[in-house]
């Protein structure tokens, strides 16, 4: 392959990704599924960390620190094990689909029997089965693609969105690593790229405000962060970040490469109105990367 092929892969793995992660992520924000998470006896963020890593199984908050990465591991302690006191993961992995369900349906009403989103979906679990054969590596993923796909079209692409969203996610956990950034040091950069506001970041990974304040020290002084008042990325800062993003996107575009770009083109042409409606609702912030047809 050549550089611009490869260039025009990766740009192209990016940005099918991203016109359909409103619809996965609307699950973390989704009133019915808290709700079913409170049926079960514990809180939103308690839910959330049980939900999503209820495809582990009961697993330990070690483990749950691990592949979660960027939370501090005092928040995960808190909610595991005690989760797996109040309910089963199966139990909580249910009340995860159920709610994503009732969340979609009250959204987008007769669209999730549309054509167009049965063929999104065809389209997203065609790509999502490429990555099946590769888990090395990729323990969330992993444990997500072995759970039963559902049956309903607009559930069958939240499942596949969501598997190739945990395929891209253990990839960026591994580049991170790579380029020696922890959870919160992770955080500090995304935020310093200017593409989300810090607080939004530190508050919902339950840092303090301290350690926030630590973690950019300590980026200045290896050279990532400038001086100042403001949260800038240095010249060589924002070329490890680049590098970051540049080996996420090498290591996730596998299933877009294999479905070509015509598909996912039309693939994120069928996805964006959805992921639209459910950016509107629960992630206002996200509706502007999505407002946009492809050039």
């Amino acid at each position: 392959m050549t550089q611009n092929a490869d260039h025009d892969s990766l740009a192209l793995a990016r940005r099918t990704w991203k016109v359909l992660e409103p619809y996965h992520g609307a699950v973390y924000f989704s009133p019915e599924a808290a709700g079913h998470y409170a049926d079960l006896g514990v809180d939103a963020r308690t839910g959330y960390f049980a939900s999503r890593s209820a495809a582990l199984g009961a697993a330990p908050a070690d483990l749950v620190i691990a592949t979660f990465y960027n939370f501090n591991p005092q928040v995960v302690r808190r909610a595991i094990p005690a989760a797996w006191e109040a309910a089963t993961p199966q139990q909580f992995a249910a009340a995860r689909l159920t709610g994503i369900d009732t969340t979609l349906r009250r959204i987008l009403g007769a669209d999730v029997s549309s054509p167009a989103l049965a063929r999104a979906a065809e389209l997203a679990r065609s790509a999502a089965e490429v990555t099946l054969p590769h888990p090395q590596g990729r323990p969330l993923f992993a444990a997500h693609a072995a759970l039963p796909w559902p049956s309903a079209p607009h559930l069958v692409l939240w499942h596949a969105q969501t598997l190739l969203r945990e395929f891209r996610g253990d990839a960026h956990v591994a580049a991170l690593l790579t380029a020696g950034l922890s959870g919160i040091e992770a955080l500090v950069t995304h935020t310093a790229t200017g593409d989300i506001d810090a607080g939004v970041l530190r508050t919902s990974r339950a840092w303090t405000p301290e350690q926030w304040g630590q973690a950019v020290q300590n980026l200045r002084e290896r050279g990532w962060l400038s001086e100042g008042p403001q949260l800038a990325l240095t010249e060589d800062g924002a070329r490890r970040r680049a590098e970051i993003e540049h080996t996420t996107d090498r290591l996730s575009a596998l299933p877009y490469r294999t479905l070509g770009p015509a598909a996912c083109a039309e693939l994120r042409a069928l996805a964006r109105p959805f992921s639209l409606a459910v950016a509107k609702e629960l992630l206002p912030w996200a509706v502007h990367r999505l407002g946009e047809e492809d050039a």
